[in-house]
């Protein structure tokens, strides 16, 4: 069995909760700018001091408004500064946030606040308000209800005034190391949320580690980080954790389709992305330089900017010729790509899916490396992660201090440490079946090189065994067809069947610009351009490109574009965007049967 395990660098605190790391932040640096929230044109500075005033501020709120020390609050929010003002403030006055998806329907907010025991929850927009509203007949524990839009976080301060600091300092000390620090759900890609319960060590220990793994990272001069994926899933809440630890400018844009002025604007040294993020921001360069008649160079820049990058990860001289392009490229692409990330990204940190080489190559040689690192909600996010100065593209790093990582006979990747949560939430069934010992269960399979480094080949569950009794991870031939840009999702079937099959989905946001520049009507419907020649030429070059990477026996031999999107409000991804393979078998089962209706003999062969 192979295992690794990196001792904690940080002795343990066990009576240590995350408010204390608020307080040290102010005590070392009170007027240090800890956020930076929008106004007019640019952002206005808040300063640890006064995050930490209106925290108590809103905390006394919450204690005026009948919140008991250990009360669960729904909390449905966009990525914005209240998010964390919020979550800090429940901190303060002993509660426990539950948060929900801001995207979830009114069906899966009654699971999580009726699950977890709420008794109370917070909305930002009319439309959560609307969706919480369509659940309310099944929630009789819910006592209280405060809509942020329509002014009652303010409300809340005004009624707190009375509160006494000593009965915030109280319950602010309430929960040590061991105690429950919020409720997460699990995305519930295969089956009902579950409840993960996240103590105080876990973020706390977890932060104070990481800081120093990653202290290049977030002690740069000036260091700061946009948020833009959601605060509600574990990646996120965990980075704004860590941001107030380590003393990181923290901004928030929750409107992706205002990412870039917004990165223009905030100039941040990091970013936290999913690897579609990275997809859409290299899909949209390449479709407008197509447009712009520059696609052959883009292009070109592309092939030279990978290059590179390999040829110095693997320790080999840059031919002269190599050289001469990559900084004629610099100046023509990678400049202007840089500046519209804000011209100051040196990080990003990626995680939620595989992001590939071929991306973290292309970005490394914009001066931008791509931290790729690994773990669940149940690992309170992070169990690996690429350092500044230990990293190899295509994995995702070593284990982090505090973490062990062992590979079961059958490559299950298992975790034990500082980060692995403490139990599912009234549910030891499940808890039981998840841990072997203190050893957390993934259900990801990987491999570790001679140095450590972790590489996720695909989930335990998803593995397809042909009927010819081939195992086929899928992933490893989805990821690569996603990155080609009209392709908005695909998933590879074939689990007993004759061989590897695949369903894929069009980008409906990429689609019209690339129609365009292949003199094809922008406005095609998404039924019309399944069935377009050039449309299915493009994909089944996608996938040709997929096929490189597997054995026969693995590659897809047919595929079939649907004439519709998977997205979360069909049931079909996420809330992080995931798929819900299982969904999608189930509702698509007819595409599959028609796919293996008639067999094939050769590879590549597309359903028409």
């Amino acid at each position: 069995m192979v295992q690794f395990e990196v001792p904690a660098i940080v002795p343990a605190d066990p009576q240590a909760n995350i408010t204390d790391l608020l307080v040290e932040r102010v005590k070392a640096t009170p007027n240090l700018a800890l956020f930076a929230v929008p106004e007019g044109d640019g952002w206005r500075d808040i300063t640890a001091a006064e995050f930490q005033k209106q925290v108590i501020a809103l905390a006394k709120g919450f204690v005026a408004g009948g919140i008991e020390p250990g009360d669960k609050v729904g909390f449905i929010a966009r990525t914005t500064y209240e998010w964390t003002l919020v979550d800090f403030a429940l901190f303060y006055a002993g509660a426990v946030m539950v948060p929900i998806y801001e995207t979830s329907s009114s069906a899966q907010i009654a699971w999580n606040l009726t699950d977890s025991g709420a008794i109370a929850v917070i909305t930002e927009l009319p439309d959560h308000s609307a969706r919480l509203a369509e659940a309310r007949p099944e929630l009789p524990l819910i006592r209280s209800v405060w809509e942020m839009h329509g002014g009652d976080l303010d409300t809340l301060v005004a009624e707190g005034a009375s509160v006494a600091d000593d009965e915030i300092e109280r319950r602010r000390n309430i929960a040590n190391g061991a105690d429950i620090a919020t409720l997460i759900y699990t995305s519930g890609s295969t089956g009902r949320p579950k409840g993960c319960v996240l103590t105080h060590s876990n973020f706390v220990e977890l932060s104070r580690n990481s800081a120093k793994s990653l202290h290049e990272v977030l002690d740069m001069p000036g260091a700061s980080t946009l948020l833009f994926i959601t605060t509600a899933h574990v990646f996120a809440r965990f980075i704004s954790i860590l941001t107030i630890h380590a003393g990181v400018k923290t901004g928030h844009q929750p409107d992706t389709k205002q990412l870039l002025p917004a990165l223009g604007s905030f100039k941040p040294t990091f970013l936290l992305a999913v690897p579609r993020v990275f997809e859409k921001v290299y899909n949209s360069a390449e479709q407008k330089a197509e447009a712009g008649g520059k696609g052959k160079i883009f292009r070109a820049a592309a092939h030279t900017a990978i290059e590179h990058s390999r040829l110095l990860q693997e320790g080999k001289k840059v031919p002269f010729l190599t050289k001469i392009k990559f900084a004629l490229f610099d100046r023509l692409v990678y400049s202007k790509l840089r500046t519209a990330m804000g011209g100051r990204v040196a990080y990003a940190v990626s995680g939620s899916a595989p992001l590939g080489h071929r991306l973290g190559h292309f970005f490394h040689s914009l001066g931008v490396t791509i931290l790729e690192g690994y773990g669940l909600t149940e690992t309170t996010a992070p169990a690996t992660v690429n350092l500044a100065t230990k990293s190899k593209i295509g994995t995702v790093g070593p284990v982090l201090p505090g973490v062990g990582i062992r590979l079961a006979d059958d490559g299950e990747i298992q975790v034990r440490g500082i980060n692995v949560f403490k139990e599912y939430w009234r549910n030891p069934e499940a808890t039981a079946a998840t841990f072997d010992g203190d050893w957390f269960k993934t259900g990801d399979i990987g491999a570790f090189d001679s140095e450590g480094f972790l590489t996720i080949t695909g989930r335990k569950k998803e593995i397809i065994v042909t009927a010819g009794g081939k195992n086929v991870a899928p992933a490893a031939l989805e990821d690569p067809i996603r990155a080609n840009p009209i392709v908005g999702q695909v998933v590879v079937v074939g689990d007993q069947k004759p061989f590897i099959a695949a369903l894929v989905t069009l980008d409906p946001e990429m689609l019209p610009a690339w129609l365009s520049n292949n003199n094809l009507p922008a406005d095609m419907s998404l039924a019309d351009a399944a069935k377009n020649d050039a449309v299915r030429a493009e994909v089944q070059r996608a996938i040709d490109i997929a096929n490189k990477n597997v054995s026969r026996a693995e590659s897809i031999r047919k595929f079939t574009i649907l004439p519709t999107e998977w997205t979360e409000s069909s049931g079909h991804l996420t809330p992080k965007m995931s798929i819900k393979r299982n969904v999608i078998l189930e509702d698509f089962a007819g595409d599959v049967d028609e796919i293996y209706a008639v067999p094939v003999n050769t590879t590549n062969v597309s359903l028409s």
